[in-house]
């Protein structure tokens, strides 16, 4: 029986630093969650998460759908499978607009 590879998860220190205390505490727990299962199992399908890859700028890069209290949040990601090993990049997390527009700056 295969076991299926984990990925190792990296966050931009931005994340950290500016995105994560604009978020509500809730919020910031649910990261930790994304960081430490979701990415680490499952980035491209996100366990059953509403996610989407991007276009345009951020060609290449995935957003996980959050929604708080009627208010649309955005994680931007990238997924590498090489070289070795497998990893999920975080890029921004913040209100919709605001999560892409960081990630362009970021990357």
């Amino acid at each position: 029986m295969g076991t299926k590879s984990r990925y190792q998860v990296k966050v931009n220190h931005l994340v950290r630093e500016e995105d994560l205390p604009q978020l509500s505490e809730g919020l910031r727990k649910d990261f930790e969650y994304f960081c430490n299962s979701i990415f680490v199992e499952d980035p491209y399908n996100c366990l059953g998460l509403d996610n989407h890859t991007l276009k345009g700028d951020l060609r290449g890069y995935c957003a996980l759908e959050i929604d708080e209290n009627g208010v649309s949040y955005r994680l931007v990601y990238r997924i590498y499978e090489k070289p070795a090993p497998k990893r999920v990049f975080i890029l921004s997390f913040a209100e919709h607009d605001l999560a892409y527009e960081k990630a362009k700056d970021r990357k």
